[in-house]
């Protein structure tokens, strides 16, 4: 092939004797595998850019850097490598908050990058200078300045190394202006050797422990596994499958370990969860704390043997007391103790199993049976359970579900199963509204074969929805579906059950808006629904418009603001 004007400008750039802070980020970068940075622009960090450009980093520029910080989160969650965010200065660094806590409270890896005013101008009230590692330091596991060009490299390694120490988390890094843009010697330069300085993080613990667990698992006759997000962020998916198969255990999921078992297989449970763990002899919990999603670890008899694996040795034994708690990778303790089985478990036992799934089966069907007329109700304005109901029917075997919103996103959790592990996105423990656009764009670029749907409410549409202008430029675009009771209707419920209807929509209430007519000024489809029976008919249409333009579409779909999520009625703050 014949040498390009790029190729000619990028041997340069290499044969260069000096460097320049901006492109020792982009090296620093690359060495950690980093493809992609997400980023909205800003004088203090123009040099990276041009540092990625050499290095063949794709740059995504959006309109909100909330939006790229959860680009970043998504774009971890799934490849399974360091996310990165580069952001301004100031205003760029607050912006992103959202987006790092968010990561922060997920265990999502994120590097986190931004600008700060000249060192020469130190405590001067430069432009856009704010504390940021000040700031960013409570919700990070690493926060730090840059004070040297030597070292840009180094602490972006050190930062980067940071992010998986443990239970995974976003580090944060600030580079001054005159630091980043200044060229040094590249032979001064601290460029630490990929492959040189990173310890395997797929520790089992100790295995003694291993031991204790196999033994546990093999003896007990009514044994039930829940997994977290952690399973599937450290990719230990297949030997937590293979556990379950191999040993007859009911599996519950809960984050991104939702899809690790596709819906039908025998060994995926959903609604029998609390059944579960009331009549289990043994509860193994891996990857997901005993936060306020488990009640704390409160909702757990006493009365039986409960085990804990986080890859963080601070959440063992967190809120909750454990018979058994080990600290290491999921994928490893759990590929551990099935090698460790190796066929121990007696016929007996694994009949005794066969009968316990029947049983949570039975219950599982039963739930399922009374949900029936909720998800196939007829009434307008529609029930949120059946849209529900018709998005998971629409689901695709390689569509990635999106859930953005309060009530609406809480309800769909009853109805929608994805079909394969990654496939399920959602805010995480912070609640975050507004993650859906940043998800849905990360989605897009790393699998760009598969279907990407965000179902949000019409609240946290409004938050970021611009951005779908940014994947439709990135050639990402997706399928919106909104779910729109012109209410911010999880709070607005709350106060009801405590104002009443005179003060109760008070800070709640939105306006009426049309959102199919937003994916229209994009060049998209949309549509509005307000028959159930139109719905899937609607999706449909959505997605065959999007093959043929490529551009996002919208459904806006009407529902009742008078259905909540039955964890919205239970919440113990409305009472």
């Amino acid at each position: 092939m014949p040498t390009t004007a790029t190729d000619t400008l990028r041997k340069k750039s290499t044969e260069k004797a000096v460097i320049s802070g901006g492109h020792l980020v982009a090296k620093a970068l690359k060495a950690e595998g980093v493809d992609t940075i997400f980023t909205l622009c800003g004088g203090h960090i123009i040099d990276i850019y041009d540092g990625c450009v050499d290095e063949d980093i794709r740059i995504i520029d959006v309109r909100h850097e909330q939006v790229a910080a959860h680009a970043a989160d998504g774009y971890a969650r799934q490849t399974g490598k360091l996310g990165c965010v580069v952001t301004t200065a100031g205003p760029g660094c607050t912006n992103a908050i959202t987006g790092i806590a968010t990561a922060f409270r997920s265990e999502s890896p994120v590097l986190h990058i931004g600008g700060q005013s000249a060192l020469v101008q130190w405590k001067m009230q430069g432009l856009q200078d704010l504390p940021h590692v000040d700031i960013m330091r409570p919700i990070t596991k690493f926060a730090s300045t840059v004070m040297s060009t030597e070292r840009v490299a180094d602490m972006v390694s050190m930062a980067a190394r940071e992010c998986f120490n443990g239970g995974y988390g976003p580090s944060y890094l600030e580079i001054p202006r005159d630091v980043l843009d200044r060229e040094i010697e590249t032979k001064n330069a601290v460029i630490p050797e990929p492959g040189k300085y990173r310890a395997s993080v797929k520790s089992i613990g100790d295995p003694a422990d291993i031991e204790k667990l196999t033994d546990l698992l093999v003896n007990a006759e009514r044994p039930a596994i829940l997994y977290g997000q952690q399973v599937w962020a450290a990719r230990g998916h297949e030997e937590a499958i293979a556990l379950l198969r191999g040993l007859d255990i009911p599996g519950y999921f809960n984050g991104a370990s939702r899809g690790l078992l596709p819906p039908g297989d025998p060994h995926h449970f959903d609604r029998t969860r609390r059944a579960a763990f009331e009549k289990a002899d043994v509860i193994v919990i891996v990857g997901t704390p005993f936060d306020f999603r488990m009640g704390y670890g409160k909702r757990i008899s006493k009365d039986l043997t409960l085990v804990q694996v986080d890859q963080g040795y601070n959440m063992v034994g967190k809120n909750r007391d454990v018979d058994l708690g080990i600290a290491g990778d999921p994928g490893a303790v759990l590929g551990a103790v099935l090698d460790a089985a190796n066929s121990r478990l007696k016929n007996d036992k694994r009949q005794k199993r066969q009968e316990w799934m029947q049983e949570l089966r039975a219950i599982e069907i039963e739930r399922t049976d009374k949900l029936m007329p909720l998800f196939m109700s007829d009434q307008t304005p529609i029930h949120p359970y059946r849209v529900a109901w018709e998005i998971n029917e629409f689901l695709g075997d390689n569509t990635i579900y999106i859930g953005d919103g309060g009530d609406v996103v809480t309800i769909s959790a009853q109805a929608v199963r994805p079909r394969a592990p990654g496939q399920w996105m959602d805010p995480g423990a912070l609640g975050s509204l507004g993650v859906g656009t940043g998800f849905a764009i990360a989605a897009g670029l790393a699998h760009p074969d598969k279907e990407v749907l965000c179902y949000y409410g019409d609240g946290s549409f409004g938050m970021t929805g611009f951005d779908m202008e940014t994947a439709n430029r990135f050639g990402v675009p997706y399928l919106a579906v909104i779910g729109n009771n012109s209410a911010m209707n999880q709070i607005r419920y709350g106060q009801l059950a405590k104002y009443g209807e005179q003060r109760g929509n008070v800070g709640n209430l939105l306006g009426d808006v049309p959102f199919g007519t937003f994916a229209e000024m994009l060049g998209g489809h949309g549509e509005e629904v307000r028959d159930p029976n139109e719905i899937g008919p609607a999706l449909r249409r959505a997605r065959e418009a999007i093959a043929k333009s490529g551009k996002s579409a919208v459904v806006n779909i009407w529902v009742d603001p008078k259905e909540y999520a039955p964890g919205t009625k239970a919440q113990t703050m409305y009472k």
